[in-house]
């Protein structure tokens, strides 16, 4: 045999020993179908015969010149990874990971419980103010059971982040996000009120809203005694100097505000002086900036009461109307001296009503001059004004102060005399009647009225 005979013999020899490594082990460069293709020509080599066919000569030629071409290649097995090893310590890593994570997690779920429900704090008292200017107006539909729109209505919304800080400030809270966010899921903004308000730390989210409300518990009230004979102007600036409400505040809401009463039927949109005579005197129990119409309601609330069906019926038997009567009343409480003369003094200014006669009150002319201190000037007499009862015949327009009960009970309940004077006696600080001016003016020559107050006298003038 040539030695290019046995050269080839060599190649096809180690040829078909790499076939059967690569099949059993790797591929290691020609791709599959060259793999097969390679197999193929290789099983069809007759082996026993220990010759090559001219073909099997060719193809092993060209081989062996391909094998010149590509680069030994030598194999490297696979080295097996230790997976036990790389499992336990990715696995431990986990686990710390979501310990440390879950840790994390329920400290914050703590701090937040403990701030939402009050836990774990010291007990004190702190004082809340929510103005006025931190809440706006909003117009929102009114529906029925079934979702459907019925109206409207007004509702006051407060700036929670407004509110959140005055908490936090107060130190009531802790977290101003999760106050806030509570707010808007229990809509706190509708639900608490313009107002003073005491507030203990104890409180949990829930009961600072739920005191944050007039009729809410937390809310600071303020004792304020109104004396009869006080004209609403004089009512509204002791209730804002008492921090109940302010003077323009309670103006507007007695001009604009419609309190459902029968005797305040068609005054709304009228002039503030609808409600002179209706504010009853009393001891009140208001809260701190309170809402305005909520104040004054407490007054007409008490009128209203003194309404009984014996009051409505004396008014009936009376020939006159509410407001003549409560006007009447007011005079009354500007001129008495105690409660015995009032009915006497009532019977006066009937009997002068019935006979044409002016009033004479100097009290009526001081109502629109509420700066002036002492009795009317010479130039205040002269005034050509309905609330001059010195010209003026009648009843003045309004009721010149807010009467309490006796002189309501006496403008309903008058004396039945022929009075038509009365003048203040210095010596016994009461009243004398007359039923001439003879009578009354010789009285008057007696007295020394240097000192009087604005309403000692009644006159025919």
């Amino acid at each position: 045999m040539s030695k290019d005979s046995e050269s080839i013999d060599q190649i096809f020899q180690l040829h078909e020993e790499e076939s059967k490594s690569a099949s059993r082990k790797l591929n290691i460069v020609r791709t599959g179908t060259e793999k097969n293709e390679t197999s193929r020509k290789i099983g069809e080599i007759h082996i026993p015969t220990g010759k090559l066919t001219p073909e099997e000569r060719a193809w092993a030629s060209e081989q062996a010149a391909e094998e010149q071409e590509v680069p030994n290649l030598h194999y490297h097995p696979i080295q097996q990874r230790d997976d036990n090893q790389t499992g336990c310590l990715g696995g431990l890593m986990y686990t710390v990971f979501i310990l440390c994570i879950s840790i994390i997690f329920a400290c914050l779920a703590w701090m937040a419980a403990s701030d939402m429900l009050a836990l774990n704090k010291d007990s004190f008292t702190a004082t809340v103010v929510l103005p006025e200017s931190v809440f706006r107006s909003e117009l929102v539909d009114v529906t029925d059971d079934d979702g459907n729109v019925t109206g409207q209505k007004t509702v006051k919304r407060a700036d929670i982040s407004y509110l959140s800080n005055t908490l936090k400030q107060a130190g009531l809270i802790e977290y101003r996000w999760l106050f806030e966010s509570y707010c808007r899921i229990a809509k706190a903004d509708t639900k608490v009120k313009p107002g003073e308000y005491e507030l203990k730390s104890t409180y949990d989210y829930r009961a600072l809203v739920q005191n944050m409300r007039p009729n809410g518990g937390g809310a600071v009230t303020v004792n304020v005694t109104l004396i009869e004979g006080m004209t609403m102007h004089e009512m509204f600036v002791m209730l804002e100097r008492r921090g109940v409400s302010s003077y323009e505040e309670l103006m507007e809401a007695a001009k604009d505000y419609s309190f459902n009463y029968s005797f305040l039927d068609g005054t709304e949109g009228k002039d503030a002086v609808r409600l002179e005579g209706y504010l009853f005197p009393d001891t009140y129990n208001f809260y701190a900036n309170m809402q305005a119409s909520s104040a004054i309601n407490k007054f007409l609330e008490q009128f209203n009461d003194f309404l009984t069906d014996e009051v409505q019926k004396q008014l009936e038997e009376s020939g006159y109307s509410l407001r003549d009567i409560v006007t009447i009343a007011s005079m009354i409480e500007k001129e008495a001296a105690d409660d015995e003369e009032r009915a006497n003094i009532a019977s006066v200014i009937y009997n002068r009503l019935n006979s044409g006669m002016v009033l004479g009150i100097d009290a009526t002319i001081l109502y629109v001059h509420p700066e002036h201190e002492g009795a009317p000037t010479a130039e205040m007499l002269k005034e050509k004004s309905p609330y001059n009862t010195r010209r003026s015949a009648g009843l003045p327009p309004t009721p010149i102060c807010n009467p309490g009960l006796s002189s309501l009970q006496a403008a309903l309940r008058p004396s039945q005399t022929e009075y038509l004077y009365y003048a203040l006696d210095v010596g016994a600080g009461r009243h004398r009647f007359f039923t001439n001016q003879e009578e009354f003016d010789a009285f008057v020559a007696t007295q020394d009225y240097s000192g009087a107050s604005q309403a000692e006298i009644t006159t025919g003038n």
